[in-house]
């Protein structure tokens, strides 16, 4: 009995660790966004709205701190469906508050129909 419990709390574990590497980058909620849609997330306490305008081919949106605090080494990645990453973009600190404009060039891509987003925050990248 103690063994199948042993072989359940590892296969358990081994099943976290495999979903957990299947996600990409820390930080990245794995969602897919069609073109039409408005992409929002937050992470810790930045809140990312992202938006795809298919006649100039740019993402474009705004990052906002929602916490009391300035946050520092805000950045934002898109990663296009056929596999290629857009940015980060250049690194910029919000204060309590503050909102920041985001874009990120997408004219060079083609064949790609959906896109997922994430903020990364700090010195590394996350």
């Amino acid at each position: 009995m103690k063994s199948f419990k042993v072989l359940a709390i590892l296969t358990l574990m081994i099943g976290t660790l495999a979903a957990c590497d299947s996600m990409g980058e820390q930080g990245e909620s794995g969602t897919q966004f069609a073109l039409t849609d408005t992409a929002k997330e937050i992470r810790s306490g930045v809140e990312l709205v992202m938006n795809y305008d298919g006649s100039r081919k740019v993402f474009t949106g705004t990052v906002t701190n929602t916490t009391n605090a300035t946050v520092t080494k805000v950045r934002v990645e898109i990663h296009l469906s056929n596999g290629v990453e857009l940015g980060p973009t250049p690194n910029v600190d919000l204060a309590a508050g503050e909102t920041e404009s985001v874009e990120l060039n997408a004219s060079n891509q083609s064949n790609f129909n959906a896109y997922s987003v994430h903020v990364e925050i700090g010195s590394s990248r996350s």
